[in-house]
């Protein structure tokens, strides 16, 4: 059950909040702050006592002063894709920060090739904004970004597209407005108090404190990305190989080579769960998008007519497959990119496959959320760690052992596991082993779901067990990662950062905490500082 405290005039408070956001924002329904009060992985046991949604950089402001002077705690929440417990309510007098609102394009500045957004901006309004003009962040969002905002990456850190060459969400981040506990105003970035920023470093780089951070530190209001322009050239390969092994082998080395603009690699089992949930040669939808993209129709025919043909017939039951994306000012470029990951994969005893899964990740660069439920409507969750190149061969062999050490258990509640791997930058792995079992969803699921793919999955029971067994091994996992030295994205309340830390870390952490937010209501427990949500 979820608790709502007794001690609070909701009706008073909400009025006050209404004053400032508008009566249409401001929420005390239980069914929306149920919603809100859960993620991807888990329910909050606390209900948030109010959600508010405040479209301005002043209304965020007005809002988190009034949230202090009323000593509530602060839960901020971006799109709600996490699985971390990083937004839960922290206390039973929490409110919600729905960023929902703050989903605007402030400014783009090409002659300074700058961008300001505000936190709530999704990744694929700001690339379909930027587009047309022929320009785009280098790092351009995750696979989510049709719902995902750029504050939740910047707070929860995003790999995927433009990532194996530019890095994660943060590096392609100028300068940040952050709105701090008591209401403060904070400015990061080169360039005049009252105008964006134009470059990140001026000193002591204090843009990096609030990234990664899950809101502990304060709520972010806009943000300055850097801009580039949309390379002229693209093309695409995808590799099979035989071993998880081989593979890692061959992604470390073509990091090191820094050919590739993304990369992505799955496992057999999950490709099987990703084959099962749509066929490639029956989304017509997409066919279109390829013939759009190639700007020849010939072109764009002859890929349609070969991603049709090659259907899920691509590669073989047992193959780990990996798909890689490489771009460049010259076609020349381009091809001599992808000559040398041909090179890598064959010394690593890869062979090349129909390229259809890499040319699709570009074209639909921002599908809708339906791969939060397995095929059957299972639930998912994933787990991850960040390897450097040489420690990812051990890291997967250790995370391999120990899922074969339960598979008795695995099996008998009807557990799969998968995994996907990808690059950042020319220097780090992620591995991300993905858990599908039977499970009831969450509303979360059906409020990010596409509504005619949800209908047609069936209806998962209660299975407390299987949830345990799955709790249980992420843990196990998590662990292992933690061994090794991982880092993580997605920190909030379930990766053990603070732990990992030398003291001295710690105490500058904590006297940073104590200092930006001296009453410990802004979403405590995330990275380990203050308590955990009830």
């Amino acid at each position: 059950m979820l608790d709502v405290p007794k001690n609070f005039d909701e009706a008073a408070l909400a009025a006050r909040f209404a004053a400032i956001v508008g009566p249409d924002h401001v929420s005390t329904d239980p069914t929306k702050l149920r919603l809100l009060s859960e993620d991807i992985w888990r329910q909050s046991n606390t209900i948030a006592l109010l959600a508010v949604a405040p479209a301005t950089t002043a209304e965020l402001r007005a809002v988190i002063e009034l949230a202090h002077a009323e000593n509530l705690f602060l839960a901020p929440r971006g799109a709600g894709a996490s699985y971390t417990a990083a937004y839960l309510p922290a206390g039973p007098a929490a409110l919600s920060l729905d960023t929902s609102r703050l989903n605007k394009i402030l400014a783009i500045d090409a002659d300074n090739m700058t961008v300001t957004v505000q936190s709530g901006c999704t990744w694929k309004s700001l690339h379909d904004a930027l587009t047309p003009l022929g320009l785009r962040t280098p790092f351009w969002g995750p696979m989510s970004g049709l719902v995902s905002t750029i504050g939740g990456g910047l707070s929860q850190l995003n790999a995927m597209f433009g990532a194996a060459r530019y890095g994660t969400s943060t590096e392609s981040v100028i300068g940040l407005t952050i709105i701090l506990a008591n209401g403060d105003l904070l400015r990061t970035g080169a360039g005049l108090p009252d105008q964006p920023p134009f470059y990140r470093h001026y000193g002591p780089d204090l843009t990096g404190i609030f990234c990664g951070d899950g809101g502990v530190f304060g709520i972010k209001a806009e943000i300055t990305l850097r801009l580039m322009r949309i390379p002229a050239h693209e093309d695409y390969v995808s590799f099979a190989f035989k071993s998880g092994e081989h593979l890692l082998l061959a992604m470390a080395e073509m990091a090191r080579a820094g050919i590739a603009s993304e990369t992505c690699a799955f496992d057999p089992g999950l490709s099987e769960v990703r084959l099962k949930r749509a066929s490639l040669a029956e989304d017509f939808g997409t066919l279109r998008k390829v013939v759009a993209k190639e700007g020849s129709l010939f072109k764009g025919l002859q890929n349609a007519a070969k991603i049709a043909m090659a259907g899920r017939d691509i590669m073989e039951k047992d193959d780990f497959s990996l798909h890689l994306i490489a771009e460049g000012r010259a076609a020349a470029a381009v091809a001599a990119d992808l000559a040398e990951a041909r090179k890598i994969a064959l010394a690593h005893q890869g062979r090349e496959i129909e390229n259809s899964i890499a040319r699709l990740i570009r074209v639909t660069p921002f599908p809708p959320l339906n791969s939060i439920l397995g095929p059957a409507g299972e639930r998912w969750a994933p787990i991850h760690g960040i390897a450097s190149l040489t420690a990812a061969l051990k890291i997967l062999a250790d995370v391999q052992a120990a899922f074969a050490g339960m598979k008795p258990q695995l099996d008998a509640e009807q557990i799969t596991i998968g995994y996907l791997f990808t690059t950042l930058s020319t220097n780090a792995l992620i591995i991300e082993p993905v858990f599908y079992w039977p499970e009831e969803r969450f509303s979360i699921h059906e409020s990010l779901m596409e509504p005619a793919h949800l209908a047609r999955l069936p209806v998962q029971k209660p299975n407390p067990t299987a949830t345990a067994l799955v709790t249980a091994a992420r843990q196990r996992i998590i662990k292992i990662f933690a061994a090794h030295g991982c880092g993580f994205f997605q920190i909030g309340r379930t990766y053990p950062y603070l732990a990992s830390r030398d003291p001295a870390t710690i105490a500058l952490l904590q006297n940073l905490k104590t200092h930006l937010d001296p009453t410990g209501k802004l979403n405590p427990g995330v990275l380990g500082l203050g308590g955990q949500p009830t």
